[in-house]
C-alpha cells in the first residue's frame, strides 16, 4: 500500500478503532473477572502471569488453557501432556515452563526416568532437526525413506515370535 493510501485511509482507521473500544470494554472486564473467578475456583489463587495477560484475551486465553491442558477428557493423559510440556519448554528455553511442566508432570505420575527421557527426546529431535534443516535433505526423499523405515519395522514386529 502507498504512504498517500495510508494517509487517505486514517480517519476512517482512527474512527474504527474508536467505536471499535467504546462499547465492549464493559463485556471484556466482565469476561475476564469471570475468567478470574473461574481461574481462582480451579487453581485456588490466581496466579501472577494470568493477572499480567491482557484483559480482553484472558477469557479465551484462559479457556484453551483449562479445555487442554487441566482438562482430563482429551486424548493424552495429564503426565503425557506435561511432558511434551516439558521437552518443549526445554528447547524454547523458558525456566517458568520447564519448573511448572517438571513439576506438573511429577504431580501427574511422571518418575524421573520419565522426565529425563522426555528432556532427552527434546535434545535428540533438536539435534536431528538442525541436521536435516542444515544439511537441506530433501524433504521427498526423507519422507519415502521414512514410509520405508516404519513399513520394514512394522513387517519384523509381525514377524517376530512372540514371547
Amino acid at each position: 500500500m502507498r504512504p498517500t493510501t495510508m494517509l487517505a485511509l486514517a480517519p476512517a482507521i482512527a474512527l474504527a478503532g474508536t467505536l471499535a473500544t467504546t462499547e465492549p470494554a464493559a463485556a471484556e472486564d466482565a469476561g475476564a473477572r469471570a475468567a478470574y473467578e473461574d481461574i481462582e475456583k480451579t487453581l485456588g489463587l490466581v496466579p501472577s502471569f494470568f493477572r499480567q495477560f491482557p484483559e480482553p484475551g484472558i477469557a479465551g486465553a484462559w479457556a484453551s488453557f483449562k479445555a487442554v491442558q487441566l482438562s482430563p477428557d482429551t486424548a493424552l493423559n495429564g503426565k503425557m501432556k506435561e511432558l511434551i510440556g516439558l521437552a518443549v519448554a526445554a528447547q524454547i528455553p523458558c525456566q517458568y515452563c520447564v519448573y511448572f511442566h517438571t513439576a506438573a508432570a511429577k504431580a501427574n505420575g511422571a518418575s524421573e526416568q520419565e522426565i529425563r527421557e522426555a528432556v532427552a527426546m527434546a535434545a535428540i529431535v533438536r539435534h536431528w532437526s538442525t541436521v536435516l534443516q542444515g544439511m537441506q535433505v530433501d524433504v521427498a526423499v526423507f519422507r519415502q525413506e521414512t514410509d520405508t523405515v516404519l513399513r520394514l519395522a512394522a513387517e519384523r514386529a509381525k514377524a517376530a515370535p512372540t514371547r
